[in-house]
């Protein structure tokens, strides 16, 4: 399957490579001139999600878009789920393409990896963006997780991926509906395109299994916050019908420099929702310097 089917397309000029890093290997679409940036995918979606915001960038930024660890077209290994080797995993992208410093974009569980690569590799990183999912184990975390909506946070291993099995669509509807506000707005042509990614052997299982590393997070996280907060530029973006402020007041606990937009009339699935708001935010916040 094409990296670039679906919806939306990545440039033509982007290239694909599949780097060795962390003890797995992940696919890489990179394109562009300028400084970098890394785009982090969640779940319910692959890097694929990222393509319109790509082809805004590229011009001014070095492009960088990986699969996360056991989602899309990348290796799915048994172990390594937890936030802060997959922020190990991404540490080993720029090291192979020649990056000495990138901005961060990132949404869903992307946040939660690339809060974690910020925390370890904090000169790595030159500004963080962060799309409507907070941070285990900071701030309101409990609280939020007692939501009814967020059961699924529980539905994990060894028999989640058994009772999904042949039903995969039914769950990822699911999610993209409850979660949107306005589901007609995350489109068919992009749902199909997912639904065939996580339809891939294995695929539904290691999607479930960053959920199940969320106690392990929120103690690696808390390790992370005694050692300071984060010092780069932050953009906390909230969808309005979802996390909304509620981004800004758990990234003020974990940086001391955060900047904050509500999406309105949306809620989590922003890139598809709200495009070009969320778009013009990113662009903005990402012209400033670094």
């Amino acid at each position: 399957m094409p990296m670039s089917a679906g919806p939306s397309r990545f440039p033509e000029d982007f290239e694909t490579h599949r780097i060795p890093t962390n003890g797995t290997t992940l696919p890489v679409r990179t394109g562009g001139r300028g400084p970098a940036a890394l785009l982090l995918h969640g779940h319910g979606e692959t890097g694929d999600m990222w393509a319109p915001l790509a082809a805004e960038l590229a011009p001014r930024r070095r492009v960088i878009v990986p699969d996360l660890r056991g989602m899309g077209l990348s290796e799915r290994p048994d172990v390594g789920y937890d936030k802060k080797t997959q922020g190990q995993d991404m540490a080993g992208l720029p090291d192979a393409l020649g990056v000495e410093r990138a901005a961060l974009v990132t949404h869903d569980i992307g946040n939660m990896v690339g809060y974690a690569l910020a925390a370890q590799h904090p000169d790595r990183i030159a500004r963080s963006a962060l799309l409507d999912v907070p941070l285990p184990g900071i701030g309101p975390w409990e609280a939020i997780l007692r939501s009814p909506a967020l059961w699924h946070s529980s539905f994990r291993r060894p028999d989640a991926g058994r009772l999904v099995a042949g039903r995969g669509r039914i769950s990822l509807d699911r999610f993209w509906n409850e979660f949107s506000a306005d589901p007609a707005r995350f489109g068919e042509a992009a749902r199909a395109h997912d639904a065939a990614l996580y339809a891939l052997p294995g695929a539904m299982h290691a999607g479930f299994e960053p959920f199940a590393a969320f106690g392990q997070d929120a103690l690696d996280n808390q390790a992370f916050l005694a050692r300071g907060k984060l010092r780069m530029p932050v953009l906390a973006i909230g969808g309005a019908a979802s996390f909304g402020p509620t981004m800004a007041a758990v990234m003020r606990a974990a940086a001391e420099d955060v900047r904050e937009v509500v999406i309105p009339e949306f809620g989590h699935w922003l890139m598809e929702g709200q495009p070009a708001a969320t778009i013009a935010a990113l662009r903005g916040f990402l012209g400033e310097a670094g």
